[in-house]
């Protein structure tokens, strides 16, 4: 067949448009989704139409790289903010979640989270103004952990904010608004709720492990937290490691489908656990290949993997017929959505957290917010009268493996700072200069003194208060990889804190006679403290309290301040008096469900005044469904020392027809008093906190009796041992 001569001339003609607008295009950037006057859906779709297949797959991993011919950077989404910017440059460090759990303060929390946000746009800012664009400059925090904090063995229960629901959602929700902010365009930063579902452990097997909860379980226990950060339109979810009833999490039809999508109606971007895909072959084989797993992973709603080796693995599942252009597409498109809500295709200039940068960094007001929280975390387990103590003494003993190490003020997702107050920093700029202070470490962390010769316990009995610094750190409790230290992964299966530790303890107390010892313990956990509580005069529980942790400790022992934190967590008395670790059922777990009596209870803390709570007036002794009633107490400071309680509610219902909890936290309400002030505390009692639900996981409303209870702990018996006696009021639903 003869070609006509003026063919290639046409084709020529043709193409010359093609050219310029190519040429055009990729000199300017120019393109319809670089243009912020489009809906984000259109600028979504246009920048989808323009990448490759290979290019999709790429960036739905967390280190997504540049595409140079559209302009766009690279960027990786992987970054870390659990109690401050972590893994990154200088930040300030806030105390460990737990520790945040323990304030019992959602106002705080959001304070603390909007300034974590304030310096986390100010980072990535910096960072991409000299050109990083490197791991943990991102925009894409992963955090909050709101899972439930169900055994005291897990070694990242640290993270959570303990072990209640309805505390968790409270917290996890200020944090999500704090990071995420308030304009109405643009996110500030992007938060993550983890590990999407019923995640806490063992974390040894956790790659292949498969937590069976029940229906009742699961909506009563490990659902809401989740449910309630979906409802504060969290951007993102993170699918666990573990299976959850036979199916891996980030594989799971009814957690990411059924519920996440179909239920609670999310629209926000689902990321697997850091190389989850792996276990798909490797922990639960419910697949042979990466391949296949890159398409189980995609077809079960995941939009982005974070690891580097699968989802390029996507290219050959689409030639395989695993699955279709079209699916990873629809993926793609949900995940692209959280770069065009950051403002990350927009001019810097047309986002005002843009103007965020090196002086929003670590900065005073920031340092002071870090000391008010880890006051406000300090729980006084047992009082004496020794504390507070005097600044002026003649003569003070510091020892301990704890009081000098920074690894106890930080927990584990950590930041750095070039200022971290030890506990014995903090000690020694508190008192006054004619006092002596002297420190001795005394014992190693987890074993006994190699060397047999004893010059430390000798001081106690010279100096007027020892303030010994004990407890654990992240060397042995943390995620699977963080406690170099630990045998187990990081999971604490001893319950006892080292036994060097109270042998040392021990020794103090024979020395010191009529002196105060004070037992300052650190640590992210439940832990047996039966005998410390036995030896010490006074025992204050600081978690991992952050930069100004010593500082904040010091404000506490010498009364700049009272304490008022609360236990977020039961301390029972024993693992034995708790179901084993891999047992999923809520029975016998919790303040909820716990048959015995525990050491110390949730909600539990000591202040250096009292507060005196009136009898409950109710508005009515009857409650109608849709309606509700309101439950007023006062409450007194009857002490000499201003300070600050945490009110709490709890609810019980009397007759049910399906097991329900002893009693559930339903209100919260954080006073200052002045001595001998008084102020009425009123909470709104709803049908909602009458709910029970039943073993097919639904919330039904059934009329009966119920308790309600107001006070400083969560009722029970061993409250009133301790001193925390509830007033409590009955009505009827009808």
């Amino acid at each position: 067949m003869k070609r006509s001569i003026f063919e290639p001339l046409i084709i020529a003609i043709l193409c010359i448009p093609c050219l310029l607008w190519g040429q055009q295009k990729t000199e300017d950037n120019n393109f319809p989704f670089t243009n912020p006057e489009l809906s984000t859906e259109e600028r979504v779709q246009d920048l989808i139409n323009r990448l490759t297949l290979e290019e999709k797959a790429g960036q739905m991993m967390h280190d997504s790289p540049a595409v140079e011919r559209l302009g766009i950077p690279e960027y990786n989404w992987w970054n870390e903010a659990l109690h401050g910017i972590g893994r990154s440059g200088v930040a300030t460090v806030f105390p460990q979640a737990i520790g945040m759990g323990a304030t019992f303060d959602e106002d705080l929390i959001l304070r603390v989270a909007t300034a974590i946000s304030d310096e986390a746009r100010a980072t990535h800012n910096t960072a991409v103004k000299n050109g990083y664009r490197r791991q943990y400059s991102g925009l894409t925090f992963w955090t909050p952990n709101i899972n439930i904090f169900r055994d005291p063995r897990w070694g990242r229960g640290q993270e959570t904010y303990g072990e209640d629901p309805f505390l968790t959602a409270k917290l996890g929700t200020a944090f999500v608004k704090g990071l995420q902010g308030d304009h109405p365009k643009y996110l500030k930063t992007a938060a993550a709720a983890k590990h999407y579902a019923v995640h806490s452990g063992p974390e040894k097997l956790r790659h292949e492990f498969n937590a069976v909860a029940s229906q009742k379980d699961m909506w009563e226990t490990y659902l809401p937290a989740f449910k309630a950060l979906v409802d504060a339109d969290v951007e993102t979810i993170m699918c666990a490691y573990n299976a959850t009833n036979g199916e891996p999490c980030c594989a799971n039809k009814y957690l990411l489908q059924e519920v996440l999508r179909d239920q609670w109606n999310f629209k926000g971007h689902v990321v697997s656990d850091c190389w989850a895909l792996v276990d798909f072959y490797e922990g639960h084989k419910v697949v042979e290949t990466p391949a296949e797993a890159a398409a189980m992973a995609v077809k079960h709603g995941v939009d982005l993997n974070c690891g580097s080796t699968y989802y390029p693995s996507l290219v050959e599942a689409v030639e395989k017929g695993l699955v279709t252009e079209a699916e990873v597409d629809e993926r793609l498109k949900v995940l692209l959505k959280t770069k065009f809500n950051l403002g990350l295709f927009d001019p810097a200039d047309a986002n005002p957290y843009s103007r965020l940068s090196a002086e929003n960094l670590n900065t005073k007001g920031h340092r002071a917010l870090a000391r008010e929280t880890a006051q406000k975390s300090l729980v006084l387990l047992k009082n004496n009268g020794a504390l507070p103590l005097k600044n002026d003494l003649s003569k003070y003993f510091v020892t301990g493996p704890n009081a000098t190490s920074i690894e106890v003020l930080l927990g584990n997702y950590h930041g750095i700072n070039p200022d971290m107050v030890t506990i014995l920093e903090g000690l020694a700029g508190a008192i006054a200069p004619q006092s002596q202070m002297q420190y001795r470490q005394g014992t190693l962390l987890d074993r006994p003194n190699a060397n047999p010769q004893d010059w430390a316990s000798p001081n106690a009995a010279n100096s007027d208060a020892t303030i010994a610094v004990l407890g654990i750190s992240g060397v042995l409790e943390g995620e699977e990889g963080e406690s170099i230290a630990s045998e187990t992964f990081g999971d604490r299966l001893d319950y006892n804190i080292p036994a060097n530790q109270i042998d040392y303890l021990r020794k103090l107390n024979e020395a010191a006679g009529e002196n105060p010892v004070i037992a300052v313990i650190t640590g992210g956990s439940p832990m047996n403290l039966q005998e410390v509580h036995e030896l010490a005069d006074a025992v204050l529980l600081v978690w991992y309290p952050g930069e100004e942790g010593g500082n904040a400790v010091a404000d506490v022992i010498f009364g700049k301040v009272s304490p008022s934190g609360r236990l977020p967590i039961t301390f029972p008395k024993s693992l034995a008096d708790l179901p084993a670790y891999e047992d999923y059922s809520m029975e016998g777990r919790t303040y909820k469900y716990m048959n015995e009596e525990p050491m110390y209870p949730f909600g539990y803390g000591l202040s250096y005044t009292n507060f005196d709570y009136s009898e409950i007036k109710l508005s009515n002794n009857r409650l109608k469904k849709g309606k509700s009633l309101t439950a007023k107490v006062k409450v007194t400071n009857s002490g000499d020392r201003k300070a600050e309680e945490v009110v709490q509610l709890y609810v019980s219902d009397l007759k049910a027809s399906a097991r329900t909890p002893k009693s559930q936290l339903f209100g919260i309400q954080r006073i200052a008093l002045e001595p001998g002030a008084s102020k009425e505390v009123e909470f709104e009692v709803t049908p909602q906190m009458m709910e029970l639900v039943n073993n097919e996981g639904e919330r039904v409303l059934e009329s009966g009796e119920f308790k309600i209870y107001i006070g400083g702990s969560s009722p029970g018996k061993r409250s009133n041992e301790l001193g925390k006696t509830l007033k409590e009021a009955e009505f009827r639903l009808r």
